[in-house]
């Protein structure tokens, strides 16, 4: 899947589903460095990966939080 599918993937989902996918993410981020560890571990790139989903996760995240509290300040000055 490609970078610009797996964001706008990213972008439709909601709050509590990107807060699961983000659980989801740190746990297949614990395998693969587990894995590395153990030397089961062929394709090294699929961490960079991981850690890079977690970013985009994060950072959609964080956006729904500052445009959340920008609605409610608008609000509350009502």
């Amino acid at each position: 899947m490609k970078i610009r599918e797996r964001r706008d993937k990213i972008r439709e989902m909601s709050p509590d589903e990107l807060r699961g996918k983000e659980r989801e993410l740190q746990e297949q981020l614990f395998r693969l460095r587990f894995q590395k560890s153990i030397g089961q571990l062929d394709d090294g790139g699929k961490i960079r990966d991981t850690r890079r989903d977690i970013a985009r996760v994060k950072t959609i995240i964080r956006q729904h939080d500052i445009e959340r509290a920008r609605t409610q300040g608008a609000e509350a000055k009502r």
